[in-house]
C-alpha cells in the first residue's frame, strides 16, 4: 500500500492531480480521515486531474452533499458527514452514482460502509504536525 507524505496544500493538490490519472473510470473513491486531514484538499487535486474543474472551483459539499463536476459530469463529490444514518444517506441515490461512467469520491464514506460498493479505492488521510499529511491507498 503506497504511503505519500506532503507538506502543504498545493503538494496535496498535486499529489491528488496524480492519483487521477491511476484511477479506473467510473471508480469510487472514499476518503478516510478526521476533520482537517485534507480530505477535500485532495479531491481538489483530483478533480483537477481529471479536467472536470479546476482545483478553485471545488469545495466541500458538506452542506449540499453533492457537488457535480464536468459536463456530463465526470465526478460526483460527495460528503455524508452530517447525515445521523444509512437511511439518510440510501436518499441520495448512491447507487446511481456508483452505477455511473463518473468517478464518485465520498467524503467520510467508511461511517456507512454497508452503501459502499465492495469495489472501490480507499485513501486513509492524516494530519502530522504543521501542515504536513500522511496520505494512504489501499
Amino acid at each position: 500500500m503506497p504511503v505519500f507524505r506532503t507538506a502543504s496544500e498545493e503538494e496535496t493538490i498535486a499529489l491528488g492531480e496524480r492519483l487521477a490519472r491511476t484511477l479506473p473510470r467510473g471508480a469510487t473513491v472514499l476518503l478516510i480521515g478526521n476533520l482537517g486531514a485534507g480530505k477535500t484538499t485532495l479531491a481538489k487535486g483530483i478533480v483537477q486531474g481529471l479536467g472536470a474543474a479546476p482545483a478553485d472551483e471545488v469545495s466541500s459539499p458538506t452542506f449540499t452533499l453533492i457537488h457535480e463536476y464536468g459536463s456530463p459530469p465526470a465526478v460526483y463529490h460527495v460528503d455524508l458527514y452530517r447525515l445521523d444514518s444509512a437511511r439518510d444517506a440510501a436518499t441520495l441515490g448512491l447507487d446511481e452514482l456508483f452505477d455511473s461512467p463518473a468517478l464518485v469520491i465520498v467524503e467520510w464514506g467508511e461511517r456507512f460502509p454497508e452503501l459502499m460498493p465492495p469495489d472501490r479505492v480507499e485513501i486513509r488521510l492524516r494530519a502530522l504536525p504543521g501542515d504536513d499529511r500522511e496520505i494512504e491507498l489501499r
